[in-house]
């Protein structure tokens, strides 16, 4: 088990010490998407959802999520962020959404990424969910992190 960073040696989660590592300038990008009807999509980019701007919405939602991964995530590190970022991307079948996360500090901010990306989608659904309840969130992934020990690193096309 020793390769594995969040156990010890014998086997119990803990939180790896980051301490001895170097601060660098860390971003991550993330993304995903959710799919939806084509009148769910029309009344998201109209702004005709009851609920109100969803996409402003789940900007702000993706954004105090980041602010906010080590509370969810038990072993994440509680780390500043420099900058969090949520685009959204509309077409006639949905909303694809891309959640940049970027620190100065001991570890990378990739799980800050996923988790703005994740909220905001679930945050799309929440408000849309009356227009659609077939909606479906998928692909969130990582796209890119820079920084750290191992490097850059870009998931192939």
């Amino acid at each position: 088990m020793s390769g594995l960073t969040h156990l010890d040696a014998e086997g119990s989660a803990r939180m790896v010490d980051v301490s001895a590592k170097a601060v660098t300038v860390r971003e991550a990008i993330a993304a995903g998407r959710i799919d939806m009807s084509s009148q769910a999509a029309r009344a998201i980019a109209e702004g005709l959802v009851k609920k109100g701007d969803v996409l402003a919405v789940a900007r702000v939602a993706g954004i105090m999520a980041a602010k906010r991964t080590a509370d969810l995530i038990p072993l994440c590190h509680p780390i500043a962020l420099s900058a969090v970022t949520v685009d959204f991307a509309l077409d006639d079948h949905g909303v694809a959404v891309e959640a940049t996360a970027r620190t100065a500090g001991q570890t990378g901010v990739e799980m800050e990424a996923l988790t703005a990306a994740s909220v905001a989608l679930l945050t799309i659904y929440d408000m849309a969910k009356a227009l659609d309840k077939t909606m479906v969130i998928r692909d969130v992934r990582l796209i890119t992190k820079t920084g750290g020990k191992s490097g850059d690193w870009r998931r192939p096309e």
